[in-house]
């Protein structure tokens, strides 16, 4: 008798699908203190304000008004660094991709008394905007209590 040759086990639908790997590319998050992050990552997903913006190497040209979110850095497919952004602008070009935004605190070090001070002097100063004893810009108060709320969110606390 011979002998059939097997042909190698097909994936399963069900079988874990390792991620590929992309090429890297320049990407900034930068705050007014400097920058966050700087150097190369395989892909940025940022906060825009319709939306998750996910950007990989040679994209398109791109500039976007960011939201307070979460922004997440894919260095390679198993280590992604993830960061509570607050509103600002995002800019693609040339293979560089640059997050600006006012405030930029990486998971790991995220402080909850200090985001619990954020949350409560951007609602007391939003509440002097609605009482009109304030002039200050109500999106950008409005967008610093999200972010205020989102580094409480993402660090698993709660803003109650």
């Amino acid at each position: 008798m011979r002998s059939r040759r097997r042909s190698p086990p097909r994936p399963s639908p069900r079988s874990p699908v390792v991620a590929e790997s992309h090429p890297k590319f320049d990407v900034a998050l930068v705050t007014p203190d400097g920058a966050a992050f700087d150097g190369e990552a395989e892909m940025i997903v940022v906060p825009g304000a319709a939306g998750e913006i996910g950007v990989l190497a040679r994209h398109a040209p791109l500039v976007a008004t960011l939201k307070a979110g979460s922004t997440r850095i894919h260095l390679d497919p198993n280590q992604v660094l993830e960061f509570a952004t607050g509103p600002g602008f995002f800019k693609v070009e040339l293979d560089r991709a640059l997050a600006l935004v006012d405030d930029a605190v990486s998971v790991k070090e995220i402080d909850d008394e200090r985001a619990r001070g954020q949350l409560e002097a951007a609602t007391a100063e939003l509440e002097r905007v609605e009482a009109g004893e304030s002039t200050a810009d109500r999106w950008q108060l409005e967008q610093r209590i999200k972010h205020a709320e989102n580094q409480l969110s993402v660090s698993g606390r709660t803003t109650g």
